[in-house]
């Protein structure tokens, strides 16, 4: 179950409204220390509860007024820069039937309302598709509207097209649930509606916020009126609460979104939840177009998602796919860091990392565990970093405030266990720091492939500039890692903690860190020296000897 409580949002444009229950048991998204797993069974992990109960029905529901507006982020804030791929990147589109796709090169050409187009060029202050939305829009927006399997970069623009996809199938004039949308996270629902709040702001389009919400104004389902909004975007423990008790109705959807749909339809994500919301929109609207989007699908999981839209959905499909060896993004460079023991790994990242990081951008911080989150904040704050942790034991509208006070520029260093890892779009965020490197729930001498590639995808969004710093120091971080470069046949460069100044500092004079492994890093590994670490005069003459400035 990915909630045990409830939050729904009723919003016209604007406003929102949410449902709620206690915390989840068992999750992807973060886990506790071993000694916590001995002490709690049922709390090994965080914010997605994969292990929810099929009684959903007997379940009572709570509900909360959620100020969706409260949630937004400040847009005097936010760098509205055009959407762009990663160079060089190659989409690979095989699509079914006879039906003929030409790529949109303007939003012109999508036949989209008047008032769609206002929303993308006035309130989203897009300019042209990005290159995934070139190829997907026509396959989600052309009659007869087959289904799609798409997968492509953290950052190219997926939420958008999902997003458009919706927004452009609703009929006005039915006061009925048209689309629904289903997250993995309370976080990613949130912002994705923010996203449809957005672009949908002249159309007059309702809809309705399904999440976990804070359980003291606790309402049993059964008095919470029938959804009326047009369009849902949700968790799948309260998405399916609400189908069971009949107050979702499906005889009208059109469209249904799973985002990061490998995780909610893995053995170890939220499969159950996910099949149950199929099964109840094919009997009730048999029609209905699915979309499932993520920038990584598993063999394992594409070939059980194709086999699931298959016996589903009878009706041809669409599908997108990106070699697994491209989706690690060149816009974004990866370093590791060798360090000798953990208290190295507190000390590099506050007097290497940090120490000038503030002056590029935020920085997240990924831990593994809650208590590894809880002792880094501590450590950081006793050497006086204003510092946020976020991680599931957190209360909603405490996860909810930090969320924001992030997104909002009032805090730039943020710890964050995988709650975060998927979907969190922040375009100032240029530094990622794998304090952590993520390993498989149930093996954890596994590393999660899917889960880094994620992770380093909050840096450099949308084409931008950043840096991953992995903090090394056993020889199980080092296979973990090694296994991690052999999977995307990417070899990661080794930087040591002296030569992180030089990463960090150019980055920040804008300098696009191509070259900086012809100076100071490389599998070769030679470093600059500067005569005092402590002087900024010695160090802007080290790289103007290096030819930098």
């Amino acid at each position: 179950m990915a909630d045990t409580s409830s939050t729904s949002t009723t919003t016209s444009s604007t406003a929102a409204s949410t449902t709620a229950n206690p915390p989840e048991s068992k999750s992807w998204a973060d886990q506790a220390d071993e000694i916590d797993q001995a002490e709690q069974s049922a709390e090994q992990a965080d914010e997605i509860n994969q292990a929810e109960q099929s009684s959903a029905s007997n379940e009572e529901d709570a509900t909360a007024e959620i100020n969706i507006g409260s949630l937004q982020v400040d847009e005097s804030k936010r760098d509205n820069s055009t959407l762009s791929e990663p160079e060089d990147s190659s989409i690979q589109a095989v699509t079914s039937g006879d039906t003929m796709y030409k790529s949109a090169k303007r939003f012109e050409d999508l036949n989209l309302s008047p008032e769609l187009l206002k929303g993308l060029y006035v309130q989203m202050q897009f300019e042209r598709p990005s290159k995934i939305q070139e190829i997907s829009l026509p396959m989600i927006l052309t009659p007869p509207y087959k289904n799609l399997i798409a997968q492509a970069h953290n950052g190219s623009g997926k939420t958008t097209c999902f997003v458009l996809g919706m927004l452009s199938r609703i009929d006005p004039k039915i006061a009925a649930p048209q689309a629904l949308c289903i997250c993995p996270t309370r976080e990613l629902a949130i912002q994705n509606m923010e996203v449809l709040l957005k672009m949908g702001k002249f159309t007059g389009i309702t809809s309705e916020l399904g999440i976990p919400a804070d359980s003291a104004n606790y309402i049993p389902i059964s008095k919470r009126p029938p959804v009326t909004a047009q369009v849902v975007i949700g968790t799948p423990g309260t998405i399916n609460k609400w189908v069971t008790a009949r107050k979702l109705g499906m005889s009208c959807m059109k469209i249904l979104v799973f985002d990061e749909a490998d995780h909610m339809l893995a053995e170890s994500g939220f499969q159950d939840d996910s099949i149950r919301i199929m099964k109840a929109i094919v009997k009730a609207s048999a029609n209905c177009q699915v979309l499932l989007f993520s920038a990584t699908f598993g063999e394992n999981v594409k070939a059980f998602v194709t086999k699931i839209v298959q016996d589903l959905f009878v009706q041809d499909y669409n599908q997108m796919f990106v070699k697994k060896e491209e989706l690690s993004l060149d816009s974004v460079k990866q370093y590791k860091v060798q360090c000798p023991d953990e208290l190295s790994k507190i000390m590099v990242i506050k007097d290497r990392i940090l120490e000038l990081g503030q002056k590029v951008g935020q920085t997240i911080i990924f831990v593994r565990t809650r208590n590894s989150a809880s002792m880094l904040h501590k450590s950081l704050v006793d050497y006086g970093y204003e510092v946020t942790t976020i991680q599931g034991a957190l209360r909603q509208e405490d996860r909810d405030k930090i969320i924001k006070e992030f997104k909002d520029g009032l805090t730039q260093i943020l710890i964050s266990t995988d709650l975060l890892a998927r979907g969190f779009d922040q375009s100032q965020v240029n530094l990622v720091v794998n304090y952590d490197l993520p390993v498989r729930h149930e093996s954890p001498t596994e590393p999660d492939h899917e889960v880094y590639l994620h992770r380093i995808g909050r840096a450099g969004r949308f084409g931008r500039k950043g840096a991953i710093f992995n903090l090394l120091c056993s020889d199980r971080d080092n296979m973990l890692m090694s296994k991690i470069e052999n999977h995307f046949n990417h070899q990661v460069a080794e930087a040591c903690i002296y030569c992180l100044r030089y990463c960090i500092l150019s980055f920040s004079l804008f300098l696009t860190l191509r070259i900086l492994p012809k100076i100071f890093v490389g599998l070769g590994h030679s470093c600059i020296q500067i005569p005092s670490w402590n002087s900024e005069d010695d160090f802007e003459n080290a790289l103007k000897i290096a030819g930098l400035l």
